[in-house]
């Protein structure tokens, strides 16, 4: 069983003995890591823990860091086009201290704010399979298990959604996932909208507008 971390602070960034530094559980993405590395040394190429506010309670749920963004910063959505609008926006709500999030050690901090992902290494193709999504799960829970009563989260996709309602034990079919869709799970709310990735913004599925529009009620409920 995950250690449950004291109210109003994530815990910390290790499961059943495994620290997520360390963790080689998926053979299929520890291989893939070993390969980029191979071919890209500078990169971090290991498992991307959480960043930002370690007592806040707005918490932003990604899908799996991208392979030329965080599997090479370390830090989610960083180095990568979907960090673009996400920290753009976060900078716009007071939340972030810059508008871009280009490397550790660039200065960013956030206030009030934590970026986490559903999976934390890169999957080929950005697509991680089912079995890796429930592998990982435990990382996620135990970060779940520490936000405050009250807290809210913002799940960037249908993957971090399912991932966030797994987490608080919450059947899939009682909360669909939609962009803009409001969800009471227990003690804490979860707010969805479409994942920032470049396809999403290039297409116009997901506008600036409309990701301001449902970060800026999901920031209502916390403040």
């Amino acid at each position: 069983m995950t250690k449950r971390a004291p109210r109003g602070a994530l815990a910390e960034e290790s499961v059943r003995g495994v620290s997520l530094s360390r963790c080689r559980r998926c053979p299929r993405l520890a291989a893939f890591r070993d390969e980029i590395k191979a071919r890209h040394p500078d990169y971090s190429c290991r498992p991307v823990p959480a960043f930002g506010d370690q007592r806040a309670r707005l918490i932003i749920v990604g899908l799996a860091p991208g392979l030329h963004g965080a599997n090479a910063t370390g830090r989610p959505f960083t180095g990568d086009y979907a960090g673009i609008l996400l920290y753009e926006t976060l900078h716009r709500l007071g939340l972030a201290n810059k508008r871009q999030s280009v490397a550790v050690g660039d200065g960013l901090v956030l206030a009030g704010c934590r970026i986490t992902n559903a999976v934390k290494c890169v999957p080929p193709a950005n697509r991680p399979t089912a079995d890796e999504i429930r592998t990982c799960a435990p990382y996620l829970n135990a970060e779940l298990a520490g936000i405050a009563d009250g807290s809210v989260i913002m799940a960037l996709g249908r993957i971090a959604h399912e991932a966030v309602l797994r987490g608080f034990a919450v059947p899939l079919a009682r909360h669909k996932f939609a962009h803009g869709a409001r969800h009471v799970i227990g003690r804490q709310v979860l707010w969805d909208s479409y994942h920032c990735s470049r396809y999403n913004t290039q297409t116009k599925r997901l506008t600036e507008e409309m990701f301001m529009a449902v970060m800026s009620a999901a920031l209502r409920e916390v403040s």
